[in-house]
């Protein structure tokens, strides 16, 4: 039996309309879903508030053994769940694959979360026990991007969920299956209590009525740095913790004695995995000079090499751009780069949503998609003469998420990646790396540090309560 119905995946009436769910690959309608309106929030908030409070008393071995269900269901129903992933936000089968791996890996990882101690034993000056636990916010409120829509969902939802939280969901409604409505269906396949978790896919302004509803005190938000500044902003305003996972423009620094035949493979996969729409994406290529005439050559041809086209119906290496309006905007970025003087090494072109992996040489800080993250299967290739030059070009620019650097000097690669800050950083290898024991986020404009993995979920979701116990009361002078 299909886990997923569209008869039935929407158990509440929503007030935003039909919204038909397309396939980018051949505009084709997978399906209909119901979008939510702004005054849906205050019903799925309140809601969630109502059915926390029990959530929160569950044992901890009961919130776990959901989500350890919830982790093997993930990987029962792949075939079916790795379908609407490739069809509705044009992976390729692989991608598909590694989100499900790692959805399964972040439910396990939050089940191990229910169970940590949740607090220290502190002395104290008086006589009395003295002692800090952590208990749940109440309700999160997470909203999450089309890109990668099961991952960047279930990283938030799950672990708070597993510490005694309820959760508002609110997906691009793009991917309104795969990044909201998959995982509703699974985690009440695992047994998840009705009334915790409460899918609203929706536009902007729902996601700002959830920013702005008084039962939601904390927002788990990725997405543009743009919309993650508003976020942050009207999060502020009411003294709320908004975590920000934010974009990048990420440099894959290669020096002088790296394996060029090695490094190639390397720096496509960096700039050209799912179409380049991942936020650490490596949108600038840091070359050495020495191989930098090379690198620009070989990268091109095997950008030339790669199979664009359909998914779900061909063995191919990129899929589609998600929308018109996305690739309107890569197609911008290119052109007005190649006007102010980069060279088109490879690609540059496209088919309706097929846009050919592309290759730029010859850019510096003025061009356009180089300074600019461009969400696209795009690479830039720029020089440099040593290894200061690398580190004052890879700190150059406002984001700071992810690093790569190649050397067959290790210790030399640590040392570089010293210099320069960023949330991640990785030796011999691309810039996209995700796992979900690890934490993850960015600085300055690419969010506000690490906010997922291990003990910055417990961060993330919870507060500290202090509290005291004496056997009698406590003696005051007046």
């Amino acid at each position: 039996m299909p886990l997923l119905d569209p008869k039935t995946w929407q158990s509440r009436t929503l007030a935003g309309g039909e919204y038909a769910v397309t396939e980018p690959a051949t505009g084709e309608t997978l399906a209909t879903v119901t979008l939510a309106a702004a005054e849906d929030v205050a019903t799925g908030a309140r809601d969630a508030r109502a059915a926390q409070a029990e959530w929160a008393k569950a044992p901890h071995f009961v919130r776990a053994a959901v989500l350890r269900r919830a982790g093997d269901l993930f990987a029962a129903h792949a075939d079916e769940l790795r379908e609407w992933i490739v069809r509705e936000s044009g992976s390729i089968p692989g991608k598909a694959d590694f989100e499900l791996h790692v959805a399964a890996q972040e439910c396990y990882e939050a089940a191990a979360l229910a169970s940590r101690p949740s607090g220290q034993i502190l002395p104290s000056e008086a006589p009395r026990l003295s002692y800090t636990r952590r208990v749940p916010v109440g309700v999160v409120g997470v909203i999450s991007p089309f890109n990668a829509p099961l991952i960047l969902s279930i990283r938030s939802v799950a672990p708070a969920l597993a510490l005694g939280n309820a959760v508002v969901l609110k997906p691009d409604p793009r991917t309104a299956v795969c990044g909201g409505l998959a995982l509703a269906a699974v985690l009440a396949e695992a047994g998840l209590p009705e009334g915790l978790l409460h899918v609203l896919p929706g536009g902007p302004e729902v996601g700002q009525a959830l920013v702005a509803d008084p039962n939601v005190p904390v927002i788990s938000f990725t997405g543009s740095t743009a919309a993650g500044r508003a976020v942050g902003e009207a999060a502020g305003r009411l003294l709320k913790r908004a975590h920000l996972e934010l974009g990048g423009n990420s440099a894959l620094i290669v020096l002088e004695d790296a394996d060029i035949d090695a490094v190639i493979s390397t720096a496509a996969w960096g700039s050209f995995f799912h179409q380049g729409q991942i936020c650490m994406t490596t949108g600038r290529h840091l070359v050495h000079a020495s191989l930098y005439e090379e690198y620009v050559e070989r990268l091109a041809a095997k950008a030339d090499s790669l199979a664009v086209g359909d998914p779900h119906r061909a063995q191919v290496h990129l899929g589609p751009i998600i929308d018109s309006a996305q690739l309107a905007k890569i197609q911008g970025l290119v052109e007005s780069s190649t006007a102010r003087g980069a060279k088109l090494a490879a690609g540059g072109t496209h088919e309706r949503l097929f846009y050919r992996p592309t290759v730029l040489a010859g850019v510096d800080d003025a061009t356009p998609a180089y300074a600019e993250e461009v969400f696209g299967p795009v690479a830039p290739v720029r020089s440099f003469a040593d290894a200061d030059e690398a580190a004052a070009l890879a700190a150059a620019g406002p984001y700071g998420l992810s690093l790569g650097i190649v050397t067959r000097d290790t210790a030399r690669g640590l040392d570089l990646a010293e210099r320069i800050p960023t949330g991640i950083a990785h030796i011999n290898d691309q810039t996209v790396n995700d796992e979900a024991v690890a934490p993850f986020g960015g600085i300055a404009a690419s969010g506000t540090g690490a906010r997922f993995g291990g003990e910055a979920n417990l961060e993330a979701f919870t507060d500290v309560r202090w509290t005291t116990v004496r056997g009698d009361v406590a003696p005051y002078p007046f």
